[in-house]
């Protein structure tokens, strides 16, 4: 979810009404991890949330693009507290406040987590929670510190990482929980100290806490630098159920950029484009690339349809495109209609070069497509020869077809007469 201002009582409205409606929902794991507290690395600041429960759209995790923070949440304590907890926490972050002062308002309210990251101001987790605080010196000493409830913080300027675990209730996997948490803190520390980026950090306490304590279900991943979200890859696509298995397979993709998630994944074993294999891809390493910044990586928005993977399937077109023939957006308009023209994309028109927006300064790029009407899932054919062509040609054939039926069935008397000719 993505917080701005003038939205913030819209989104509480929303999340009360919510929650009036499914099931309520915490997640069992928050983890922020700071490899760069100057904000300058567009990888430096990462968070995120998973958990064994269902609906893990409540899990909750909030970037505000404006002012580079995020607040996660989660605990036992029943939602409409959870809720008003979040709000307190945004109206600190919102007047300035730092994440140890809008993380303690948790103290209020019963049983009741939330976890706060800045991209330049630290993080801090308040309420009730257990959690380990890992902090990297510039020498590379790696210290971990245990708390249990109350308030822990990871201070501005420090480099580290807060990750809160517990297991849930039906989890097969109840009990391992404190281990995890401990080898977790231990393992980021150590990349950390090694020189990952935070968003490959936080990708894999994804992966560990998924495999070793079962609490595995998205939940998903921020940038806080880089203002970049999973949004809803991996929350569930129906209420009340488990979101995506973190440490399951989660597409296959191409050199070319092209994928194909699972389970439809099962079917392919090149692509249909090229001809390539396919790697494998898990679902914390798709985390991982959703919100990793690289040199090559290009921005894509797309506008005018809001259909389920038109988004998705489009930067991987358009990166492709880029990362072959440059910011051209005739090569970006040939490369989305022949992914059209296969059946990649379905439910839009072709487009034209003028709905291609380049700005090739922010790596960026726009994607204006018009919806197929009346329910149509591919556009018409585009045809070397007219329409009036081919109906002369369907006039034809089906004068032919008639004088074949002629022959055929007066075959006898035409052979007869011939004959008699002879």
């Amino acid at each position: 979810m993505i917080m701005k201002r003038v939205n913030l009582m819209r989104f509480v409205l929303f999340l009360i009404t919510f929650t009036m409606v499914v099931n309520t929902a915490s997640a069992t794991m928050n983890v922020v991890v700071i490899t760069d507290p100057t904000g300058k690395d567009p990888n430096g600041v990462a968070a995120g949330s998973q958990s064994w429960q269902n609906n893990m759209f409540q899990s909750t995790f909030i970037l505000s693009q404006t002012k580079h923070f995020c607040v996660l949440s989660g605990g036992e304590g029943n939602a409409t507290p959870r809720l008003a907890a979040i709000v307190s926490a945004l109206n600190v972050m919102e007047n300035g406040g730092t994440p140890a002062q809008a993380a303690t308002v948790a103290n209020g309210f019963s049983q009741i987590r939330v976890m706060v990251g800045s991209a330049t101001e630290g993080a801090a987790v308040g309420g009730y929670f257990d959690a380990d605080v890992v902090i990297v010196s510039p020498n590379g000493t790696i210290t971990i510190t245990p708390y249990n409830g109350g308030l822990a913080i990871l201070p501005a300027g420090d480099k580290g990482a807060i990750i809160h675990l517990l297991n849930t209730q039906g989890n097969p996997q109840y009990g391992t929980a404190d281990a995890v948490r401990l080898q977790t803190a231990e393992m980021m520390g150590e990349m950390i100290r090694d020189g990952y980026p935070a968003t490959a950090v936080l990708a894999a306490a994804f992966n560990n806490v998924a495999t070793n304590a079962g609490e595995k279900h998205g939940g998903g991943g921020l940038n806080l630098v880089s203002e970049l979200t999973t949004g809803d890859m991996f929350t569930p696509p129906e209420l009340n159920t488990t979101g995506f298995n973190m440490n399951d397979p989660f597409e296959k993709v191409s050199p070319n950029g092209w994928s194909v998630g699972f389970p439809e994944a099962d079917n392919y074993q090149t692509s249909p484009i090229d001809g390539t294999n396919l790697t494998t891809v898990y679902a914390y390493q798709a985390l991982e690339s959703a919100i990793t910044v690289t040199v090559n990586s290009t921005t894509v928005y797309t506008y005018g349809t809001d259909a389920p993977g038109i988004a998705e399937t489009t930067q991987e077109i358009v990166q492709a495109s880029v990362e072959k023939y440059g910011y051209s957006s005739t090569s970006i308009a040939t490369s989305i209609n022949k992914a059209i023209g296969n059946g990649l994309l379905v439910g839009v028109n072709y487009v034209e070069p003028m709905d291609i927006n380049v700005n090739q300064n922010q790596r960026a790029v726009g994607v204006y497509y018009t919806p197929l009407q009346g329910n149509k899932s591919a556009p018409a054919w585009k045809l070397p020869i007219s329409s009036s062509i081919l109906s002369d040609l369907g006039n034809i054939q089906t004068a032919i077809g008639l004088i074949l039926v002629i022959l055929v069935l007066f075959r006898s008397t035409l052979i007869s007469s011939f004959l008699k000719r002879k």
